[in-house]
């Protein structure tokens, strides 16, 4: 979770640094991430299917390598539509494997109906990448520049995903059912809360950044504000691992979608820069932490031996609710100068989905 998460979102990082050093245009990169987060969406039913026939294990090793291995070739690329079309296929497909459907299979077949806690544990991975890698990046621009950034940054994803082919017990494959998942027709509201979800924190989390540097802040400062985000987003996961015992995660939502509204009113209202902090650590509570709570809902009396097949639409619908919202914002942009219009979209979005968000009824849980 590390490595995918601290790869895929430190890109929004390297946006500004790498128009000027590559000569791509703003825009362009933009785009590159709304086309980048669709094919992490429409390829999540064929991976839910690789999840459910090889086993999450060897699914999360090949989208590692992928990932990581973008980050190599972004660093040799010379034109515009190299850098989009390795950024799209190898960073898309790679974050599509090696996400929150594969580490959410892996966990459901080890814990089964008490798999909440463990996804709120594992979320803290996705939080220690968005705060150590865009530090790092913003570091090392200055000194070694962006290119060879980004070649480091896929080097130590290649050997960290090395170390975990070693460690990484491969569980034995299934077959019986394989492929075909149950339905989740009953818990359309949560799925729907989802998209709006994907459609605010995508944009917030790969755009504050840019819109950070076009309030004032420096490339540095803008990195360094999303790792604070990442920071607030760490002790919140850490803190749901424990509340997760005591409260339902539909309880927990709510207060977290709460949060984010708290976030977004000063991102929409008030001008300025320092309030920028105020939006990063607020955000941060209410992005990221959304996440495992949302799937211990779905994700509740699965059979496991088809839990990959099962919560691939899940992540089709987040990932494309994602990329279109990355449309939206980009053209909202382009028309205003400013993502504030979008902040306040995202506003509706979270008052929607707080709305949904109701109790689902439970399955009797599939042991296999």
């Amino acid at each position: 979770m590390t490595v995918s998460f601290g790869l895929n979102f430190t890109m929004g990082v390297f946006f500004a640094p790498t128009a000027a050093a590559y000569g791509v245009s703003a825009t362009a990169l933009a785009v590159a991430a709304a086309l980048s987060t669709a094919v992490t969406g429409l390829a999540q039913q064929s991976i839910g299917r690789l999840l459910d026939l090889l086993g999450p294990e060897r699914v999360l090793l090949g989208g590692l390598t992928l990932i990581s291995s973008s980050y190599v070739v972004l660093a040799a690329v010379t034109q515009t539509w190299q850098f989009v079309a390795a950024y799209m296929v190898l960073g898309g497909l790679g974050f599509a494997a090696s996400s929150t459907l594969t580490v959410t299979t892996l966990l459901g077949r080890a814990h089964g109906a008490q798999v909440g806690p463990a996804m709120a544990r594992a979320a803290i991975g996705i939080n220690l990448g968005q705060l150590i890698t865009p530090w790092a990046a913003t570091t090392l621009f200055d000194p070694i520049g962006v290119r060879a950034t980004f070649a480091l940054l896929g080097a130590i994803g290649l050997a960290a995903t090395a170390v975990l082919w070693l460690l990484l017990p491969v569980g034995q494959r299934v077959s019986t059912g394989a492929g075909v998942g149950e339905s989740l027709a009953d818990r359309w509201k949560v799925l729907v809360s989802f998209g709006f979800h994907a459609a605010t924190m995508y944009v917030v989390v790969l755009m504050l950044p840019k819109h950070a540097v076009e309030q004032g802040w420096s490339v540095a400062g803008a990195g360094r504000l999303m790792a604070t985000a990442a920071l607030a987003a760490g002790l919140t996961s850490a803190a749901m691992v424990r509340l997760l015992r005591h409260y339902p995660p539909e309880s927990l939502l709510r207060v977290l979608y709460s949060v984010r509204l708290a976030a977004l009113l000063p991102a929409v209202f008030v001008p300025g820069p320092r309030v920028l902090v105020v939006v990063a650590v607020l955000f941060g509570i209410a992005s990221f932490p959304v996440i495992p709570l949302t799937m211990a809902i779905l994700s509740r009396g699965l059979d496991p031996a088809r839990m990959g097949s099962t919560l691939a639409p899940a992540w089709v619908i987040h990932q494309l609710a994602a990329a279109s919202g990355l449309g939206v914002a980009t053209v909202v942009h382009a028309l205003t100068d400013s993502y504030r219009g979008y902040f306040a979209l995202g506003l509706v979005f979270t008052v929607v989905a707080v709305g949904l968000i109701t109790p689902v009824g439970r399955r009797e849980p599939v042991t296999v």
